[in-house]
């Protein structure tokens, strides 16, 4: 965890960031963003790990930690989507981005006063002069840690209960990612609303598929 010192500007919270559901080939993007104040007892999270390296049961666990830390006023943590429409008009890199910029104002926090400690190549708005992207920081920056885990449960539970308006395509399952099983789903039903259409150009060209949505389908 980033430790203030006498020649580091003073900031009063820290912003952990980490994105889910980069690569799926349908459902949204989804943000995730932990805001702790600078006296936040880091020992209350010892442990917490980068959401894909937890089990199922596990990450259901520190998710809800995570919300019983926001009950308590410990913290503040928000999740934001980007659709599969915007994802396919305008680009993955620029989804993230809004997402990203959408948690930030939910926080209503002056910029100044924060710390972003961002994942892997993710960048804040430039109002945020004080950040940093750390390579692997889900696993070794527990603010980061909680984004993860809050970002990744959230966009799973968004997908099993999309998979109950679009019940064709095992949502529940795969959450939306390219497996074996989702690839003939897409085959034999063609696609759905919330296919990224830009994700599936080569297999839909490979098999024929149409890449409009026929709004009297069964899967629309």
């Amino acid at each position: 965890m980033e430790k203030q010192s006498e020649t580091t500007t003073k900031y009063r919270y820290i912003i952990g960031i980490d994105e889910a559901g980069r690569g799926p080939l349908a459902g949204p993007i989804a943000v995730g963003a932990v805001l702790i104040p600078i006296e936040f007892n880091i020992d209350l999270v010892k442990g917490v790990r980068d959401s894909k390296k937890l089990s199922l049961p596990l990450r259901e666990k520190w998710f809800l930690f995570l919300r019983h830390l926001e009950s308590a006023g410990e913290l503040t943590y928000r999740v934001s989507f980007v659709s599969a429409s915007i994802i396919d008009k305008r680009g993955i890199t620029f989804a993230v981005h809004k997402a990203i910029r959408r948690c930030l104002e939910r926080f209503e926090v002056p910029a100044a006063e924060c710390l972003v400690l961002l994942d892997g190549g993710l960048r804040a708005p430039q109002e945020f002069d004080k950040q940093r992207t750390i390579i692997g920081g889900d696993d070794i920056e527990p603010v980061i840690s909680l984004a993860a885990i809050a970002a990744k449960v959230t966009r799973d539970r968004r997908m099993t209960g999309l998979a109950r308006k679009y019940p064709l395509y095992d949502f529940e399952i795969h959450k939306g990612y390219g497996t074996k099983d989702h690839y003939r789903k897409i085959k034999r039903h063609g696609i759905s609303p919330i296919h990224r259409k830009s994700f599936l150009q080569k297999f839909a060209g490979k098999h024929g598929l149409t890449m409009t949505v026929d709004a009297k389908s069964p899967q629309a």
